[in-house]
């Protein structure tokens, strides 16, 4: 049996180290674009040693149409999943330009090596950010799309242009995933979220604080209508989101644009999280409540009832389940990738 092979970009950050690992697990080559901006090549490492299997590494920009042409003219490609992209709503708001050129020249560089490779399945990393200041919850695919931050328009462009492509080129089948708040981490605490500096998601930003590398939290804002004030957002476990990349593989190649909301359903303050993580730690979380963030919004939570009927997909994790394994990575790696670097790796 001839294994499909699909390419993965930003490969090496949260998301796509563990897309590989489920990939990889479940019968597919992997290989691997990333420019390790806000990643390290030894996520990569972690997941051949978790997997025992290799994985083809690139070290490309998707700016250089040049070298990632070349990606495509040595391995034989099946499928891409797209994750590269700069993806911080406060950054996005002191670093526009950086945004757009990353994130929408970036799929457009992409997009044309994938036509002159007669490449034509993609799985595309949207996000619940472009529904923006949402009036009705849950969100449903056919909710406006009302994006508040540079970040959230430049995943709101990159699907128009998606739709546009899929209408000229019926040929292409594209999915387009808004998740809603990753965290957590694989079950053997051998991959995680380790980014580079000070982690913008909260999850990672808590970790870090719990094993001592942080002296306090920054709750942005206390006047939300919400049950406590603070910010609510439908957090869904790194493992339930990238077996919704492999369900849309799967289901596919289904010719045309498709879109479809992974969240849980349920919503969970700012507070609410810290308190679920301390219990779940046993450790005491310092926090400040500070103004409103530029770019955040109220309330996110999705509806998943769409990837649930036509994907077969459903989150099947809990918020305790992404504190411990989110935990379970901290401990294991307390200086984060530097961890498995200096003691030769870990086993699964």
């Amino acid at each position: 049996m001839i294994r499909p092979t699909a390419l993965v970009t930003g490969g090496a950050g949260f998301i796509g180290s563990h897309c590989c690992l489920d990939l990889i697990l479940n019968g597919y080559n992997v290989v691997v674009i990333d420019n390790f901006i806000n990643s390290s090549p030894a996520a990569i490492e972690q997941v051949e040693r978790i997997t025992g299997r290799d994985i083809t590494l690139h070290d490309v920009d998707l700016t250089d149409k040049s070298s990632l042409g070349e990606v495509f003219q040595n391995h034989r490609i099946d499928v891409v999943v797209h994750f590269a992209a700069h993806k911080a709503v406060g950054d996005s708001m002191n670093r526009p330009l950086e945004y757009y050129t990353n994130n929408v020249t970036g799929l457009l560089n992409l997009l044309s090596a994938m036509q002159e490779a007669d490449v034509r399945h993609l799985v595309f990393s949207s996000s619940c950010s472009i529904y923006g200041d949402a009036e009705d919850l849950p969100l449903t695919e056919n909710s406006p799309a009302r994006p508040t931050n540079p970040y959230a328009q430049s995943k709101w462009m990159c699907e128009k242009i998606l739709v546009d492509l899929c209408t000229r080129h019926p040929e292409f089948s594209v999915t387009a995933l808004r998740y809603f708040n990753p965290a957590g981490a694989h079950e053997s605490g051998e991959i995680g979220e380790d980014p580079t500096g000070v982690p913008g998601n909260i999850v990672p930003f808590l970790t870090q604080l719990a094993a001592g590398r942080h002296d306090e939290l920054q709750v942005f804002g206390s006047d939300y209508a919400t049950v406590d004030g603070t910010a609510v957002r439908d957090y869904i476990h790194v493992m339930d989101v990238v077996e919704g990349h492999r369900l849309a593989l799967e289901t596919g190649p289904l010719p045309g644009f498709h879109r479809y909301n992974l969240g849980t359903g349920v919503g969970t303050s700012v507070l609410e999280l810290i308190r679920e993580f301390e219990t779940v730690t046993g450790t005491t979380i310092p926090y400040r409540i500070v103004g409103r963030r530029p770019g955040d919004v109220p309330a996110l939570v999705a509806s998943p009832a769409l990837a649930n009927a036509e994907l077969g997909w459903t989150a099947r994790r809990n918020l305790t389940e992404m504190c411990r394994d989110a935990w379970n990575f901290q401990e294991k790696h307390p200086a984060g990738y530097a961890s498995a670097v200096m003691s030769g790796g870990g086993s699964a």
